[in-house]
């Protein structure tokens, strides 16, 4: 090996070691930047071999390459961790939210308002025949339905609230996904299969851990650079080709529903198990939709019960006239009330059944008062003994038996609403509706509406609270009774609790999962720091390390110039020879 040689070597010697010193300092700098992974020179003996009498000497050092330390394997689990964590974090936040509107604790909770209630038709039981009292218990169920309605709209603006987030999210996950598709183009072109573009895959991670924490992804490293993403088995990013995503927010079988999509000609859903998307998802359909409907189905319980009792009994003064609630289309009167085909009453969360209802019609200069037996049939058989709904009872039916009882007149309006007038000098009541048509048509009823959000109590009680309804006769309290026991009462349509005790159920259930979300977060966020100190040790930058690693490469640049320093030296001391 001539001298020549020697002067490569150190030459070698000064390109390698003033790389390794700026990759160190390139670290130094990077410290604290995040997604930041740590380089490292991938030096080598130069290839080929020199030296004099077949003895080999080397070539120098060669710079392989500037490679990150990362971990792959540890990256697709923090990624799986950064999503596990979001989706708790969001549902620990929404349950905490869902338990500060149903507080039941304080004395403006729901089971205050119902105990107000029942308490004031105790005092009505008392005083069966107090103007005052019946004034009370109307300004009572106006405050009762004004709360329910005040809390089904808190539970409908958290819903709203999170369809907001959702879009907020899926929005962000669409960016996300361009962002990486461009950086896979980028990549795939400037590596061209060779040497990492380590700036670029470090800026692609942190996107991918963003994204990770929107939804849960898998990534699929590629050879040419790129990576594939998916969200379960759809892919999202092929390439440099991103799919997207979008949400949609339809209507399907009354109950409206979140769905996030891959958009195109043959639009594709995806079903997020983890990350934020996914967190909102299920708790908008599992936390917040299922409260509003529990709520519904326990003021539906509420409105259907107090009604049964309340229109099977008589004011005093009687009524003269009345309108019933319930509104039913054309198409839908002359359908029996248990038809499926007659939507008036199918889609109603109470029903009417076999039985029957008397009117009781009073001669008010006499005081004679003559009673009337309006039969209800809804057992779904018809004349023949087969199953069927021609023979069962319709509203037009109700309305005919009706407006055929003595004194008394009842009409279908176009709104498809009965009225009934009782003739000039005679009024009219109810009693003994075994059926349940009373309450489920609306007729002489304490609430209106069907839910939290339609109920209401009836204009006309509003308007004239004296009649509201005690008992069946005149001082007799046993309605009045009947209500109060209503706090005690198992209901099968409330899985036989009542309807106080449903409530604390849900007030319950919310507590505990609210307890129990907070306390997944809190691990999550353990599990999620512990990958993080494990990325940390192997991609972060020790300065300890690299302030060694500086003053070694510092070291091997003296050394280089030093025997460069030496070979010239020598080449002087030759030439001099000549």
């Amino acid at each position: 090996m001539g001298l020549t040689s020697s002067f490569q070597i150190g030459r070698s010697a000064l390109t390698a070691s003033q790389l390794a010193i700026q990759v160190a300092g390139d670290n130094l700098a990077n410290v604290s930047t995040p997604g930041f992974s740590r380089r490292a020179a991938g030096l080598a003996a130069a290839p080929g071999a020199g030296g004099i009498a077949g003895v080999s000497a080397g070539r120098g050092v060669s710079l392989i390459d500037i490679s990150r330390r990362v971990d792959e394997s540890l990256l697709t689990r923090l990624r799986g961790s950064v999503s596990d964590q979001e989706a708790a974090l969001v549902s620990s936040d929404l349950f905490a939210q869902l338990e500060s509107i149903t507080n039941d604790l304080s004395d403006f909770g729901l089971s205050a308002q119902l105990n107000e209630f029942y308490n004031s038709f105790s005092e009505l039981a008392n005083n069966p025949l107090g103007a005052e009292t019946k004034s009370l218990i109307v300004e009572q169920g106006v405050s009762l339905a004004s709360y329910l309605q005040g809390l089904r709209s808190d539970l409908v603006d958290l819903r709203n609230q999170v369809d907001q987030q959702l879009s907020g999210a899926v929005s962000r996950a669409d960016e996300l996904l361009s962002e990486v598709a461009s950086l896979n183009l980028t990549i795939a072109t400037t590596e061209l299969g060779s040497v990492e573009n380590v700036a670029l895959r470090d800026q692609r991670d942190v996107l991918l851990e963003e994204l990770s924490g929107l939804i849960d992804i898998s990534v699929i490293p590629q050879q040419n650079g790129a990576v594939d993403v998916r969200i379960g088995s759809t892919p999202v990013v092929q390439n440099a080709t991103s799919r997207g995503l979008d949400l949609k927010i339809e209507t399907e079988n009354g109950e409206v529903v979140a769905k996030v999509v891959v958009p195109g000609d043959l639009e594709e859903r995806v079903f997020p198990d983890s990350g934020r998307i996914g967190g909102l998802l299920e708790q908008r359909a599992g936390l917040v939709d299922q409260t509003i409907d529990d709520l519904d189905r326990v003021t539906s319980s509420l409105i259907f019960e107090v009604n049964r009792i309340h229109s099977s009994g008589r004011s005093f003064p009687g009524l003269t006239s009345t309108i019933s609630e319930r509104k039913v289309t054309l198409a839908d009167q002359t359908l029996a009330l248990n038809d499926p085909a007659n939507t008036a009453f199918a889609e109603l969360p109470f029903s009417a059944g076999n039985g029957s209802f008397k009117v009781l019609i009073t001669d008010k200069a006499t005081g004679q008062t003559q009673t009337v037996s309006i039969d209800i049939d809804l057992d779904g058989i018809d004349n023949t003994g087969a199953p069927g709904f021609a023979d069962d009872t319709s509203l037009a039916d109700i309305q005919a038996a009706l407006d055929a009882v003595p004194n008394l007149n009842a009409t279908l309006g176009p709104d498809g609403r009965i009225s009934i007038s009782a003739n000039a000098g005679f009024e009219f009541g109810f009693a003994d509706d075994s059926s349940g048509a009373l309450a489920t048509l609306g007729i002489n009823t304490y609430f209106s509406g069907t839910d939290a959000r339609t109920v209401g109590i009836r204009q006309q009680l509003i308007d004239n609270p004296s009649l509201l309804v005690a008992g069946a006769e005149q001082g007799s309290n046993e309605a009045a009774l009947a209500i109060v026991e209503l706090q005690n009462q198992s209901l099968s349509a409330l899985d036989n609790a009542s309807i106080s005790e449903s409530w604390r159920r849900i007030v319950d259930r919310t507590s505990v999962n609210s307890r129990s979300a907070q306390t997944r977060a809190d691990a999550e966020t353990q599990v999620r720091a512990s990958l993080e100190a494990q990325r940390a040790a192997i991609s972060g930058v020790s300065i300890d390390e690299e302030s060694i690693n500086l003053l070694s490469f510092q070291r091997q640049y003296q050394a280089a110039a030093r025997f460069i320093s030496t070979v010239d030296e020598l080449t002087q001391t030759l030439i001099s020879l000549v």
